[in-house]
């Protein structure tokens, strides 16, 4: 069993026109967003053993505010090919992943990111999937799970779609819990 985590990084900024895409880092909304991820991954005990994460500025910083056990518990592969990575390239990516990794994650953009994840979907959760089909949002989350031993066996259609967290949710359920 393996499981896949697709992480939309966190709300970039817009404020300086004249920075490169790939240097833009997130604004307010996104820096308060990604703890608010990091806090569910650990209560649902869904820190990866490895995470790809795209080399853009804010994808880094998204994975730096998940928190510390995401640095120190998991490997991490920084790669370039991950920016604005379409389908095809993240799947290649997950098929090059060392098999004693069994909870992977993916921090990367749209569309590639929610392409992939519909792409992968072959059943599970039918409300969640419905949920990842009207929006994938900034920071959101799309957890499966794959019956495979080796990540080279995922296909398209072969993930058990478990769950689609949308980080706007997780910040309600705390304003209105307090």
């Amino acid at each position: 069993m393996k499981t896949l985590l697709l992480l939309r990084h966190a709300k970039s900024s817009w404020a300086d026109p004249g920075r490169a895409d790939h240097d833009r880092e997130l604004n307010r909304r996104g820096e308060k967003a990604a703890p608010f991820m990091g806090r569910y991954l650990r209560q649902h005990e869904l820190v990866p053993d490895l995470i790809w994460c795209s080399t853009a500025a804010r994808a880094v910083q998204t994975l730096g505010l998940l928190g510390r056990d995401f640095a120190t518990d998991a490997d991490v592969i920084y790669n370039e090919d991950l920016y604005m990575a379409s389908e095809r390239v993240l799947l290649e990516s997950l098929h090059h992943t060392h098999e004693d990794a069994k909870h992977v994650m993916f921090i990367g953009h749209n569309p590639g990111i929610e392409i992939f994840a519909q792409s992968l979907y072959g059943g599970g959760s039918i409300e969640a999937r419905e949920i990842m089909a009207r929006k994938y949002p900034t920071c959101g989350l799309a957890h499966f799970e794959f019956d495979v031993d080796h990540w080279g066996e995922i296909t398209p259609g072969s993930g058990r779609l478990i769950d689609f967290i949308k980080v706007k949710d997780l910040q309600a359920v705390k304003i209105s819990a307090e």
